[in-house]
Parts: C-alpha cells; structure tokens; sequence
C-alpha cells in the first residue's frame, strides 16, 4: 500500500510528468538558475538533489543513473566535472527556492530555484 507516499502530479500522466522534470533537471544544470511555478520547483528540487548525490560518488553507476535523467552528456559532463566538487562536502541542500510572486496571465505562484554557493 502506497499511504502517505504522495508525488506532485503536476496535472500530468506519468509519462509526461517524468519528461517535464528531466527538461526542467537539465535546463537547471546548464543555466544554475530557473524560473518556474512553485509547484514545478518543489518537484523538481527532489530530483536534483538526487542527481548531485549521485554524481558525488561519481562512478559509473552513478554517471549512467545521472545519464538517464540528464539527457545532454554536455550537461552530465558539467554536473561530475564542476557542479558535485563544490558540494563534496554538504551532505544535502544543494538547493533554494526564492518565492518571486505571482504570474501575471493566471496567478500561478513563481518561484525561482538556484543552487545553493
């Protein structure tokens, strides 16, 4: 029984929700910021985590695991060489989440997410 394991649905079928937030993962990895609704960021932030935990421990299993998600080797490149060093240390929290209002077409909560210095 699956009680109290509760996903964010984002209003999608799995499919769709799980190639929203590997666009979203790698756009976050090539940018180091990104502007999205609270709801997205939220999801979003689980995966990332995620993703920079395991490209720490930077095996290979790690790097095909990241490679599955990440779908630019570019952008997997970047997240073992540059982005998990600066992190080796922290054992979690790679990230923030900035509230910055409302949108203005459907007032749909905004928030941006960057990775914590």
């Amino acid at each position: 029984m699956r009680h109290l394991n509760s996903i964010a649905r984002l209003s999608r079928t799995a499919s769709e929700r799980k190639a929203l937030l590997n666009n979203l993962t790698t756009e976050f990895f090539r940018h180091g910021k990104i502007k999205t609704t609270l709801a997205k960021a939220k999801a979003m932030v689980r995966l990332v985590d995620k993703l920079i935990t395991f490209a720490k421990r930077g095996d290979l299993h790690a790097r095909r695991i990241v490679l599955t998600y990440v779908k630019d080797a570019v952008i997997g490149k970047k997240l073992f060489e540059i982005i998990a060093p600066r992190f080796q240390t922290h054992p979690g929290g790679y990230t923030r989440i900035i509230k910055i209002g409302t949108r203005m077409g459907d007032a749909a909560s905004m928030a941006v997410i960057e990775l914590v210095e």
